[in-house]
């Protein structure tokens, strides 16, 4: 959801002052706190009820469960900010097994002094975030730290989904000869967030590509319920996603560098500022792995839904006992795509 998004401006009340300790205290402060900004915004009949632990409906299905923490620096970035980022994030977990997701809590660490407007235009954007995606925030806690002894606002959520009989979605699952799908441009958010926590000024504005993929993957595996593995590259970008599934398959796997989907202006920042694109979070997209002969289907179902407009066949898996991604290089070359060293881009999600 964008920074841009007129709900925001239009939703927000003239909340004023700073975070205290008397909010986390469970007096007064507190309560009022809860009911001006959280309940007010997060308002549904799940949180209508009041109690510490809410009470859900019943499913059809195996239950699914993910938990995400979000501490990413700048809180508010092109395309986004903490709360859709983590509503956005923990959805795509819950989906990226093929699972539904119904319903999300939050966990808001406040730090002293931090501004309540701003607080509270991060939870309408998360709000947004979770109507726009139709799986409600049903239950949370507030607690607040010293003054030094946090950095603005860290928020925990947890989604809970149901899969259904029948859908296997693992990163497991990958066997020799299945087609890499991707379904859109590679390193968009990490380049986004880069740029303000650096103030470099592009000439073109990169926005994060923070997304709900939930639809996304349901479209694809209405097209093809044989996907073998769906993944989101967050945190190491394609790369680390690509050796993690690499490493759970125990197979290799070759991408061709020309296929890898990058937006010219996200290459070229990288360039600038030695990244590799491949290294660099995303929020919005997401790995596919299905057998050779589904993937011309899946590719066509992925481009057909707005969220995958861009996506592409980089590769395909290959027996191997080192379980090695490996890409071949613009210039005809094989070179080793290895696990980062270290932490290219801190605090990104």
């Amino acid at each position: 959801m964008s920074t841009n998004d007129p709900r925001l401006a239009a939703t927000a009340s003239s909340v004023r002052g700073a975070v205290d300790m008397t909010h986390g205290a469970g007096g007064r402060a507190m309560a009022e706190l809860i009911r001006d900004v959280f309940q007010r915004h997060l308002a549904n009949e799940f949180l209508a009820q009041g109690n510490d632990a809410a009470l859900l409906g019943t499913v059809s299905g195996r239950l699914v469960m993910a938990t995400d923490a979000h501490v990413i620096s700048p809180l508010f970035f092109p395309g986004g900010d903490i709360g859709a980022l983590a509503v956005h994030g923990t959805i795509n977990d819950v989906a990226m097994i093929g699972a539904r997701p119904l319903w999300l809590s939050a966990s808001f660490i406040l730090e002293e002094g931090f501004p309540l407007a701003e607080l509270e235009r991060i939870v309408v954007s998360m709000a947004l975030a979770a109507r726009d995606a139709g799986v409600p925030v049903v239950t949370g806690d507030t607690k607040v730290v010293e003054k030094g002894k946090g950095d603005g606002v860290f928020i925990s959520t947890t989604g809970v989904g149901v899969l259904a009989d029948g859908t296997d979605v693992s990163g497991g699952n990958a066997r020799p000869g299945d087609a890499i799908l991707v379904s859109g441009t590679m390193g968009d958010h990490g380049v986004a967030i880069l740029s303000k926590r650096e103030h470099l000024g592009f000439e073109t504005e990169i926005a994060s590509d923070s997304q709900p993929l939930h639809d996304l993957a349901a479209a694809m595996l209405a097209a093809i319920p044989g996907i073998r593995v769906l993944r989101d590259p967050t945190r190491g970008g394609l790369s680390a996603a690509l050796n993690e599934i690499a490493q759970q398959s125990k197979v290799g796997m070759v991408i061709r560098e020309a296929a890898v989907p990058v937006k010219p202006e996200v290459a070229a920042a990288c360039e600038l500022l030695g990244l590799d694109p491949l290294n660099v979070a995303n929020e919005g997209k997401l790995i596919a792995i299905c057998a050779a002969q589904d993937a011309e289907t899946l590719l066509a179902a992925i481009r057909a839904h707005p969220k995958g407009q861009d996506a592409a066949i980089i590769g395909q898996i290959v027996a191997d006992q080192q379980a090695l991604v490996r890409m071949e290089t613009r210039l005809g070359g094989m070179r080793l795509i290895d696990w980062i060293v270290g932490e290219q881009l801190p605090r990104i999600c």
